[in-house]
């Protein structure tokens, strides 16, 4: 048995309605938080505890990163150079920070995950910060749109690492897209970075595309607390994240 006999294959009309309402509404969570809960002054741990609200409260769903594997929040927040897992705190937003907010919701016995890098003040973050958040985002679209059946998942890569140096940033190899549905993390592994991995995409295959873009050198540090990973040379990060599906003809992006 090959990885990809491991990748689970969605076709259920059911199955299919539940995972896009999750990814539907792990959409609308982030876009809520990018709207009312950047700006300076508000803490990580405000934004967490008015996030978990909103999504047990108001969606009756849950967020998938509390406690698991011991995580201690609702959501992670990577401040500047912080590539991923930024534990909620007490620190104040300042004017000229970047900062990703990644959620993922479970209900209805599915998982959806979507991050942004939002600037806390655009006035604030300078321009090659904005360069950085902006060359991020088109590199997530540049690993959507290659994606379909019969396309090999290192395209995805390939063609997101050939953007990156093309524009002068490194991408963060020590963290990779994964599939998602009814387990938050499950085959494949979607690596951002140029690599040869033989797997091809199938229609009903559901996975995360997430590109982690770095200003200096990509290599990572892990903190005493476990969870948060920053660039070792303290060069700010940026990252976007869809879920997607892939169909007959091509590749739905669920958390739009």
């Amino acid at each position: 048995m090959g990885t990809q006999d491991l990748i689970p294959i969605i076709t259920d009309l059911q199955d299919l309605t539940s995972l896009r309402n999750i990814c539907r509404l792990s959409s609308q969570i982030l876009k809520f938080a990018g709207k009312n809960l950047i700006y300076p002054g508000i803490t990580t741990q405000e934004i967490d505890s008015i996030v978990h609200t909103s999504i047990v409260d108001d969606l009756k769903a849950y967020p998938s990163p509390l406690n698991y594997s011991g995580f201690p929040n609702s959501i992670c927040t990577s401040i500047n150079n912080i590539i991923c897992h930024g534990i909620p705190d007490s620190r104040p937003l300042a004017d000229s920070d970047i900062i990703n907010i990644d959620v993922t919701l479970f209900k209805d016995g599915f998982h959806g995950d979507t991050s942004c890098t939002f600037l806390v003040n655009p006035d604030a973050v300078d321009a090659l910060g904005k360069e950085l958040v902006e060359a991020t985002k088109e590199a997530l679209d540049i690993g959507i749109r290659v994606c379909g059946p019969g396309v090999p998942f290192r395209e995805i890569g390939n063609a997101i690492s050939e953007f990156a140096l093309i524009n002068g940033f490194s991408v963060s190899e020590d963290l990779t897209g994964h599939g998602i549905g009814r387990h938050f993390h499950q085959p494949p592994l979607v690596f951002h970075h140029e690599n040869d991995e033989p797997e091809v995409m199938k229609p009903g295959m559901v996975f995360t595309i997430e590109p982690i873009l770095c200003q200096g050198e990509s290599e990572a540090f892990l903190w005493p607390d476990g969870w948060t990973i920053s660039t070792a040379d303290g060069g700010r990060s940026a990252q976007f994240e869809h879920t997607v599906l892939v169909t007959e003809d091509g590749v739905e992006v669920l958390t739009e």
